[in-house]
């Protein structure tokens, strides 16, 4: 009888869960050619945008073109030093001691001393914000032993992330070399891997100016940090991200900027002079926020109990693996997106927490545009007979 009920109210749940959703319109009035002609237009020859919760490309440009990325590079190490932080292997309270090789360091850099100590948390700044070569490898040093194996690891992790066109050899930027090389699509792979999953990168990549203070055997002395990326005091919804030039590199950018709770990622790659990778950012970025749409269901509603035959328990809690996000670019109304219950009856012991029970579909104009999984969130022996005896004392006690 317990069952049937529990069926019948997870049957009629299911009905009602199109309602059950968190909306998110961040479709702009439609502005100048972009929605008019469709086109976007950029001097850069490669780049790419794309919408950060979803991963979804909006518009993209000779994305996979072989580029030198010069100290775009960094998007690599700021995402190791954060991995290192999360997994406790430093802090940011740490004092990292500079190296006579991290002092050595030409192009952009701090002016750190060989023996001079500065904390975590402040070389994060002079990485961020001042494109610091001195303070990238100090940060390496100090993770991993040397900058070859932080390196190492630099690369691993690009392979990880399927970062087809990408090998780093070194952890800044500064080498012109052949074989340091990367695309505007593994840059926003890399950018997206980094904002979303440690978005507390945004406390540095947002700041524009700031002192940090040396001090050495010759006493102390203020440095003042300037932001390489002047999108921030260009662009209204700027974030971050990470400029990059040499050379070879030319002109680069992978820009990050959040309007109305939406991400966008836009990277520019070989622009031709400094002024135009902005301009083809903000361009790249109106775009996106003119085009798109996100629908987004925290998945914060309780899902009715799932009967469990043969089990201890009768019934077993269900949960979402995660929230859902949708990001449409074609103009369809994401108000007639429904979520959809697919579940099976009951479930039959034994049941392990963790292990999916079902899915949550989201569907619109007919089609399946995404799912979620349903998880058991609790874990159910199966019965044996001493447990249906004292079920039945159980039930004769009542």
């Amino acid at each position: 009888m317990g069952n049937a009920k529990a069926i019948a109210k997870r049957r009629i749940f299911t009905l009602l869960l199109s309602a059950a959703v968190i909306l998110v319109t961040v479709c702009s009035p439609v502005q100048g050619a972009y929605a008019a002609e469709g086109a976007v237009s950029i001097s850069a020859p490669s780049a790419i945008l794309l919408e950060a919760s979803t991963g979804k490309v909006i518009y993209e440009q000779n994305a996979d073109q072989v580029c030198s990325p010069a100290s775009i590079t960094k998007i690599m190490t700021l995402l190791l030093i954060f991995e290192a932080l999360d997994r406790g292997e430093i802090k940011l309270t740490d004092e990292v001691i500079t190296s006579e090789k991290a002092q050595s360091m030409g192009g952009s850099q701090v002016f750190l001393e060989a023996g001079e100590l500065q904390t975590v948390d402040t070389l994060i700044k002079c990485i961020a914000v001042a494109s610091g070569n001195d303070a990238s490898v100090a940060m390496a040093e100090h993770i991993a032993g040397s900058e070859a194996e932080f390196v190492a690891k630099m690369n691993q992790k690009a392979k990880a992330l399927s970062m087809e066109n990408t090998h780093f050899e070194d952890c800044c930027g500064l080498t012109d070399s052949d074989g340091h090389y990367t695309s505007a699509r593994d840059v926003s792979i890399m950018s997206r891997e980094l904002v979303t999953k440690h978005p507390e990168v945004y406390q540095y990549t947002g700041i524009w100016m700031e002192d940090i203070t040396h001090t050495t055997a010759r006493g102390s002395s203020v440095f003042t940090l300037s932001s390489t990326n002047k999108l921030l005091k260009q662009y209204q919804w700027a974030t971050g991200l990470k400029t990059g030039s040499t050379s070879k590199a030319k002109y680069c950018l992978s820009a990050t900027a959040r309007k109305d709770d939406v991400e966008m990622i836009a990277v520019v790659m070989t622009a031709p002079d400094p002024k135009s990778r902005f301009e083809d950012a903000a361009t790249l970025l109106n775009y996106g926020y003119s085009v798109s749409a996100l629908y987004r269901d925290e998945n914060r509603d309780k899902i009715p109990d799932m009967p469990v035959a043969g089990g201890v328990e009768e019934t077993v809690p269900l949960a979402y693996d995660s929230g859902f996000s949708y990001l449409d670019v074609e103009g369809n109304d994401i108000e007639m997106i429904q979520k959809h219950l697919e579940l099976a009856e009951a479930a039959q012991a034994p049941v392990k927490a963790g292990e999916k029970a079902g899915e949550a579909q989201y569907i619109l104009n007919g089609q399946v545009i995404g799912t979620v999984p349903v998880l058991f969130a609790k874990s159910v022996k199966r019965a044996v007979y001493r447990d249906y005896v004292k079920k039945i004392m159980g039930y004769f006690l009542l």
